[in-house]
């Protein structure tokens, strides 16, 4: 599969604000354990700390990630922290079970300063219901915010 294209002339660096998705490999339905899900999760959020980005809201669908992200420094490198969360969660992965978790590269969409990332939030953990695995997107044990509750999300909706 052959990665997503970047912006030409846009150095993704710095305090922007980005709705990611990645995939995992073959579109394998690998989240439908929660236990490696919330492994995952807990990476992300290390690795995010690490290279210097907040997650405004995350979602791990069975077969995919939706991540909103936001640097928070002016050398926040959206490129290298994504190639380093994938890295870092796929590592246990591949070493049980023979094979990579990810799919190469991302899709990513840079917010305007007008656009409203809360309205991204709520639409990434709305995924769920949408897909038709919870009743309420507070059912879903793979999504979160970091900025907000799930219950501002929630009765916003």
């Amino acid at each position: 599969m052959s990665r997503p294209p970047r912006i030409k002339g846009f150095s993704y660096l710095g305090t922007y604000r980005y709705f990611t998705t990645f995939c995992t490999r073959e579109r394998c339905p690998v989240f439908t354990d929660i236990a490696l899900g919330q492994s995952v999760v807990a990476q992300f959020r290390r690795t995010c700390q690490q290279r210097k980005f907040a997650i405004l809201a995350y979602c791990l669908m069975p077969d995919h990630a939706h991540l909103l992200l936001e640097g928070v420094d002016d050398a926040s490198n959206l490129a290298a922290l994504i190639k380093s969360a994938k890295q870092s969660s796929g590592q246990r992965f591949a070493a049980r079970m023979k094979r990579p978790l990810w799919d190469e590269g991302f899709h990513d969409h840079i917010l305007r300063p007008e656009e409203d990332p809360k309205r991204f939030a709520r639409y990434i953990i709305e995924n769920p219901v949408r897909a038709g695995l919870v009743k309420s997107a507070l059912d879903y044990p793979l999504s979160g915010s970091s900025r907000w509750t799930m219950q501002e999300l929630a009765a916003s909706l």
